[in-house]
């Protein structure tokens, strides 16, 4: 479980930190006391998370692409970081299919550089890599995905995190294993999460920020694919997972967990599309509305769930927030942000109560 301790003073090098993830894992590390640089391009929507809760005034904060090897590299050394968090990504399914090769080359591509960067800066004990649930082979199965179960993905997006885990891979048994070398080298692990919810996600083509957006200008939100299924979280869950899972690639059997790992949701927070809606329409009220949209939309998958049990067994990981917490946290968060509220104090005051939840 996250230990404040591990992280007091701890030197962290994050990528993405700009964005909806990334903004509040950049705040998490912070009120654990660690030193974190973050390194990512500018906030991808306007507004953002990272300016509403002021992210930039608690992390150092660089702005670079990760595409640009030797500008990351040189970042990273001079930084001399401990851990590495590599959460930059180009995030959603739908602009993959618009610009596929900005696609590949930030997940695919990004992903290399940063573990070749990882690969240069001797300071350096621990990494885990961020990719996404949808980088399995989606066969559409009632069951969910094991650490073990062949990558794939049919659009882009899914298709370049399954990359990014054979990359991931690569670098560790290639570079970062006993067998390579004498000399100390880093755990490497990957994390793969389900769909994320929460305070502060303004993205484009994404259920959560579409309703928001349809709830300000008075209009019902539209939405694409009312029966397809999701491991649905609050964004907190998964990071959490993160932060566990880097904290036992910090101790001395740390390769023993560099591996994969899944982090997602209790089997019937795996909801679908439209009752995800239809909760949120309940607690947002004030005529709060949706709309089914019937015309062509591009391939999704319709069913795709996680089985944690080894999160849950080896790094004793579990989820805290209900599907109808994370709606209740996500809201909260919205309803705070229309009315002019400081962002960060609420934002701040969500990790704690997250934080306190895990110590009963």
């Amino acid at each position: 479980m996250v230990t404040t301790e591990v992280w007091s003073g701890k030197r962290v090098f994050l990528t993405g930190h700009t964005g909806f993830k990334g903004s509040w894992m950049a705040l998490w590390l912070k009120a654990m006391g660690a030193e974190v640089l973050g390194y990512s391009l500018p906030a991808p929507t306007k507004p953002s998370m990272f300016e509403l809760a002021a992210v930039g005034d608690a992390v150092t904060s660089v702005v670079g692409d990760v595409r640009d090897l030797e500008k990351l590299t040189s970042e990273m050394t001079r930084f001399r970081p401990e851990v590495v968090f590599h959460l930059a990504a180009q995030s959603l399914v739908r602009p993959s299919y618009r610009d596929p090769v900005e696609t590949f080359s930030t997940n695919v591509m990004g992903t290399v550089h940063v573990l070749e960067a990882i690969r240069r800066a001797p300071s350096i004990k621990a990494a885990v890599m961020v990719t996404s649930d949808k980088c399995y082979e989606n066969n559409e199965w009632a069951w969910g995905y094991r650490e073990s179960d062949p990558m794939g993905g049919y659009d882009p997006y899914s298709n370049s995190k399954g990359c990014a885990e054979l990359v991931t891979s690569s670098y560790r048994r290639s570079f970062f294993s006993a067998s390579t070398s004498d000399t100390a080298h880093p755990a490497v692990a990957s994390a793969r999460a389900g769909n994320v919810i929460g305070g502060g996600d303004f993205s484009l083509d994404r259920l959560v920020p579409d309703f928001m957006r349809a709830m300000s200008a008075g209009e019902p939100v539209r939405i694409r694919n009312p029966g397809a299924q999701r491991p649905w979280q609050h964004v907190l869950e998964p990071l959490c997972g993160y932060i566990t899972l880097a904290e036992r690639l910090l101790q001395p059997d740390g390769q023993n967990f560099a591996t994969g790992w899944n982090f997602g949701p209790r089997d019937e927070d795996a909801i679908h599309v439209e009752s995800l809606v239809q909760k949120f329409v309940g607690l947002w009220g004030a005529g709060a509305k949706y709309s089914v949209d019937a015309s062509p939309q591009p391939h999704e998958a319709t069913y795709l769930k996680l089985d944690t049990s080894r999160a849950r067994a080896l790094l004793g990981w579990k989820t805290h927030l209900g599907v109808e917490s994370a709606i209740d946290w996500t809201v909260e968060w919205h309803k705070a942000c229309s009315s002019g509220l400081a962002m960060r104090e609420l934002t701040e005051s969500q990790i704690t109560r997250f934080s306190a939840m895990r110590t009963r």
